[in-house]
């Protein structure tokens, strides 16, 4: 059985403050897009895990799928898979790859083997692997706060408008970008801001990552900028980064970026 984990993008992020627990609260707005892995299993003598398409940094055991298998047998009699994921997933870019491979493998071995599990029991084992890992059992538009793993509905339909996204050949860690950011209370909540025009959204909505990770990569700026030039009428840094997404009234052309980077249209 096989199954296609998808991307989503950071829409406004702001750091509001560190948490006791060393992790920060933040709020952003999690928006699903059509950039999407293979995870595919099946049937097998042994837990194995094999991947290709691009190359995933760490160990095996690792790896959230991994981890997930290990959390859902504890309370289910799961025989052995075969797991294997087709990378395509910007790696380092803010784009939530490995926690919507994580969520989806959940989805999948609940089909797979007619676990019977409702979206609140899925979520809450997608809890247990990562912070963002559970936007991706629903896979809709939502305010995310706290420490971005509790969600409130919204209704964004960017369907009318042309999304892309650039992803520059730098790497941004998640402990560089909390490390450069300053936590601070918000006086407008992008709950409220995501209401206004799309076109208003350049003034308003802001990644809080940006300052020093701009700074830090000056590239990833340039590519922002550049969208800007090319006719956006809202840019932005994707989570922590490295990528950048745009959203466009008509397809831009976007040459000169493709020259240098990865790029991904129609989203």
């Amino acid at each position: 059985m096989i199954s296609f984990p998808n991307a989503k993008i950071n829409i406004g992020l702001n750091v509001t403050e560190r948490r006791p627990d060393g992790y920060h609260n933040l709020e952003t707005i999690f928006y699903p897009i059509k950039i999407n892995d293979a995870l595919e299993i099946i049937k097998s003598d042994k837990l194995s895990f094999e991947s290709s398409g691009l190359e995933i940094p760490g160990r095996v055991e690792d790896n959230l799928c991994i981890k997930g298998y290990h959390l859902l047998k504890k309370d289910f009699d799961l025989p052995p898979i075969k797991i294997h994921l087709h990378k395509h997933i910007p790696i380092g870019a803010g784009l939530g790859g490995g926690s919507a491979d994580a969520a989806f493998f959940i989805k999948l071995l609940n089909d797979y083997f007619s676990l019977g599990l409702n979206d609140d029991r899925m979520i809450a084992y997608a809890r247990q692997l990562g912070a963002d890992c559970a936007f991706f059992i629903k896979n809709k538009p939502v305010f995310a706060f706290d420490k971005g793993d509790e969600f409130e509905p919204i209704k964004l339909d960017l369907s009318a408008y042309k999304i892309v996204l650039v992803m520059p050949p730098v790497h941004v860690s998640t402990g560089e970008a909390y490390g450069g950011v300053k936590p601070a209370p918000v006086k407008t909540s992008l709950m409220e801001l995501i209401e206004l025009p799309v076109t208003e959204w350049k003034q308003h909505i802001k990644n809080d990552f940006e300052i020093s990770v701009f700074k830090n990569h000056p590239v990833i700026r340039g590519v922002k900028a550049a969208l800007y030039e090319a006719g956006a009428i809202y840019a932005s840094m994707s989570g922590s980064g490295a990528s950048v997404f745009a959203i466009f009234n008509e397809t831009p052309d976007l040459g000169e970026l493709k020259s240098h980077n990865q790029v991904f249209t129609d989203l």
